[in-house]
């Protein structure tokens, strides 16, 4: 199928119907040529990074908006904006694929519409480009209560998150220690021609210059290395897991955590617990793929007795249900799939959640709080109520005005991120 109708569906899906760019966008693959998912990838993600501004420019454009059936070609339109503004494809060639598209979509009548708009960009777009920017919306293509979220929490730092939010995401690879460190696999990489970067703190990651597919890295399909961010392997120094303990991975899927534990340390037993039954699947793909051993249960973890009924942990690692604000340049369908009722919510599970497993936690044992959220309702504030109402907890990291650490999105190349690490009184 044309690139772009497949796309125009996509964000069509996504916007329209509040679906995930995740679940959407590889059935969508399977219908084009695989040497278009790179540009049908691209296409679908840049959409819904400048959506708002994309939105302006069309307003200006046209006298009416479409509507119901016809809404499918409102958002190929934004596909054909999008690729005009910031794609290096000729000009020519945009335009025709694009209206090529209302052939495939069944509406070929709308050929017109979509070509008059399209030049009319083509002949207006400085103008257009100035006026979409002159409001908060087009100009930071955040909805408006994000946007200020992140004025509240980070006065100096919001329009750092935002710029970062825009961002193409690097490819962050841990390194499986079991195999082989990290320094032998980036020799590794270089000589393949590859360029990479270490990390300051996360000793098993390394970062490429330029994204690849999975199957070009070398031994990936024997286990070698797992892609990982780098903010979410820091896991493993909060933890730090010892030979010899029990050790829970609650909310695990899809296991990456479960397996740098495994990785990291010898003689653990690792239990990946995950609400979601297909996503421990996942769990266990990744398992098998790196050869290693851990015991998959489906259970709420609000309820853990309903599927554990063995012995407390000697460390939990509890990589809580979150609004995922910190992953937005990874997964910018974030911005307009979430809403502020949701952090709310979010917060009540999380508190629920907390509470369950710190009954499933030792004397003497540690907790490991995580979010992928930069909202401080789910992090700092959510950790502060716990240690208030929690007689036997004592915190690790961070003061009590400030619990725990935050790591905001783009900050040395990472995922926004959240830690807090808690012991257990005796």
């Amino acid at each position: 199928m044309n690139v772009r109708a497949v796309a125009a569906q996509v964000i069509y899906q996504v916007v329209d119907q509040g679906q995930s760019l995740t679940v959407v966008l590889p059935s969508a693959q399977q219908k084009i040529l695989p040497r278009d998912g790179a540009l049908l990838q691209e296409i679908c993600y840049g959409v819904l990074r400048w959506l708002p501004r994309l939105e302006s420019i069309t307003q200006s454009l046209m006298n009416k908006p479409l509507k119901g059936k016809q809404r499918v070609f409102h958002h190929l339109i934004l596909v054909g904006l999008y690729q005009m503004a910031f794609m290096r494809i000729p000009l020519y060639a945009i335009v025709a694929e694009t209206v090529n598209a209302t052939k495939v979509l069944k509406k070929p009548q709308l050929h017109g519409l979509v070509n008059a708009v399209l030049r009319s960009y083509q002949r207006n777009q400085k103008i257009l480009d100035t006026a979409a920017v002159t409001h908060a919306s087009g100009k930071y293509n955040h909805p408006d209560w994000l946007l200020a979220l992140l004025q509240n929490a980070y006065p100096t730092q919001w329009e750092q998150v935002v710029e970062a939010n825009h961002a193409k995401a690097p490819m962050w690879l841990r390194i499986n220690r079991v195999h082989n460190t990290r320094d032998s696999y980036r020799t590794l990489l270089t000589a393949n021609g590859t360029e990479t970067y270490t990390h300051s703190e996360a000793n098993d990651a390394l970062m490429l210059a330029s994204p690849c597919g999975v199957l070009e890295l070398p031994g990936f399909a024997d286990g070698l290395v797992s892609v990982q961010d780098a903010a979410a392997q820091l896991a493993i120094n909060y933890l730090n897991p010892q030979s010899g303990e029990l050790i829970l991975d609650c909310c695990a899927a899809p296991g990456g955590k479960t397996c740098h534990i495994l990785e990291h340390q010898n003689g653990v037993k690792v239990i990946a617990m995950d609400v979601d039954s297909t996503r421990l699947t996942r769990i266990k793909e990744n398992l098998t793929r790196l050869k290693l051993k851990a015991q998959v249960i489906c259970g709420d973890a609000r309820y853990p007795t309903d599927c554990w009924h063995g012995e407390q942990f000697d460390r939990i690692l509890l990589d809580a249900p979150c609004s995922a604000t910190g992953i937005i340049r990874r997964h910018p369908d974030i911005k307009w799939l979430r809403c502020a009722d949701d952090i709310t919510r979010l917060v009540s599970l999380q508190s629920e959640i907390l509470d369950a497993m710190w009954a499933q936690l030792k004397p003497g044992g540690t907790l490991v709080y995580a979010t992928c959220s930069i909202a401080p309702q789910e992090n700092g504030e959510q950790i502060a109520a716990f240690l208030a109402r929690t007689n036997n907890a004592t915190l690790k990291i961070g003061t009590p005005d400030a619990p725990g650490r935050q790591i905001i999105s783009g900050q040395e190349n990472m995922d926004g991120f959240y830690y807090a690490t808690i012991s257990k009184t005796l």
